[in-house]
């Protein structure tokens, strides 16, 4: 590849969550000069991670393997060995068990946090990546040549100019806004609650999966003997239930769940997340991609978010032929390799949050034969667990196993 004194960098990343993070870690001794653009300081750790809990797919298992970022996990994560869905009201359930696809799990859950620093800890090791950090992005400005960037960093204005821009940078992405990518939304007018919970029966690897008129509810396997819990409240009761002692939040997931996990005996700190759906028009614009949650920001069931971010990332990283990152062909081969994968996912995340909320009689009626159907007849919910896995659309070779 060439070298284009002109640029500060042939690929700069905004943002450093965990989609910015990752793709920052595939790009590592490819030859390009990357940098990437992060408001938070060094010593507060992993940006923007919380205790909320991620279920990783088999595909994003197998890419952050070959990345080196599993092995710097301070906790293994806790597999997935079977799938509990059902739903409030309906009659039937599917029960999805991997040795019976298989496989050993679907995939595992970790929490956010900590993948973020392991995404760290493998950052500090990519001797040829610049970190602009603490920097705030200041102004975006779009040009076929090479967008160009100002930031803020020690009290003083930086520009930087890169032949490639990619925005990972939040459902309120700057670097998009700036390119006139518009963005469909659609507020789903619920909170999502999530904390820890301890029941009285260990957890076996089962992910329970639990809809209802009011939301979602469910339990995640974690390591250490208790589950992740997530729960969809409606947005004006939110400030209620989040308000709820312990005591008072148990009872409560204990009614919205069931007792199909035991008995709710520990909730940990709860935390509350609006759910919007957010999806870019389009992906790129000249010399710019757009990942992560700047590209499509879902509804968390059915777990597709962050999946689908990986995915995006590993996908251009393999793209990028030749010798220069940001060339249109390069961009329209990304946004093709993208489209089966992304439409699917965008349509099932979606889907399935719509239909699980309608509390029509005619469509408990056609969820619950759907539910038999699936738990019944042999073959019908292979699709469904392949795109469970990540193995939608035309797969990374990373998400693959490869190398």
């Amino acid at each position: 590849m060439v070298r284009d004194d002109a640029y500060d960098h042939d690929i700069l990343i905004l943002g450093g969550g965990l989609v910015g993070s990752a793709l920052a870690c595939a790009l590592d001794r490819s030859g390009w000069r990357v940098g990437q653009v992060e408001a938070s300081a060094p010593q507060a750790g992993a940006p923007g991670f919380d205790e909320r809990k991620l279920a990783l797919a088999q595909a994003s298992l197998n890419a952050l393997q070959a990345l080196d970022v599993l092995p710097r996990l301070a906790t293994p994560p806790a597999p997935i060995r079977r799938i509990h869905v059902s739903r409030a009201g309906d009659f039937g359930s599917v029960r999805l068990e991997a040795a019976e696809h298989g496989r050993e799990a679907f995939g595992a859950v970790v929490l956010a946090r900590e993948l973020g620093q392991a995404l760290e800890a493998r950052l500090s090791a990519c001797g040829d990546l610049v970190r602009h950090r603490p920097a705030q992005v200041i102004r975006v400005q779009p040009d076929a040549d090479g967008p160009v960037v100002w930031i803020e960093q020690d009290g003083s204005e930086r520009r930087l100019r890169t032949r490639l821009l990619v925005a990972a940078d939040g459902s309120r992405s700057l670097a998009r806004a700036a390119h006139g990518i518009g963005a469909e939304e659609h507020d789903y007018g619920q909170t999502l609650v999530v904390c820890s919970v301890a029941t009285d029966r260990a957890p076996d690897g089962t992910a329970y999966e639990r809809f209802s008129d009011e939301g979602p509810v469910a339990l995640l396997p974690m390591a250490g003997g208790h589950y992740g819990a997530i729960c969809g409240v409606a947005r004006e009761d939110a400030a209620r239930v989040l308000a709820l002692d312990d005591a008072g939040y148990a009872s409560y997931f204990q009614q919205r769940f069931g007792w199909r996990a035991g008995r709710v005996l520990r909730v940990g700190a709860r935390g509350g997340y609006p759910i919007v759906r957010v999806v870019a028009e389009r992906l790129t614009a000249p010399r710019l991609v757009v990942m992560g949650n700047a590209a499509q920001t879902l509804h968390p069931i059915g777990a597709q978010g962050f999946n689908l971010g990986l995915r995006d990332a590993l996908s251009l990283a393999e793209g990028l032929v030749g010798e220069d990152p940001g060339a249109a062909p390069v961009l329209a081969a990304y946004v093709e390799a993208r489209r089966e994968d992304r439409e699917r996912t965008l349509a099932f995340s979606d889907g399935l949050a719509r239909a699980t909320a309608n509390g029509s009689f005619p469509m408990h009626l056609l969820r619950s034969l759907g539910l038999l159907a699936l738990g019944h007849v042999p073959g019908l919910a292979d699709p469904l667990v392949a795109g469970a896995m990540g193995f939608r659309g035309r797969v990374p070779v990373l998400s693959r196993g490869g190398a």
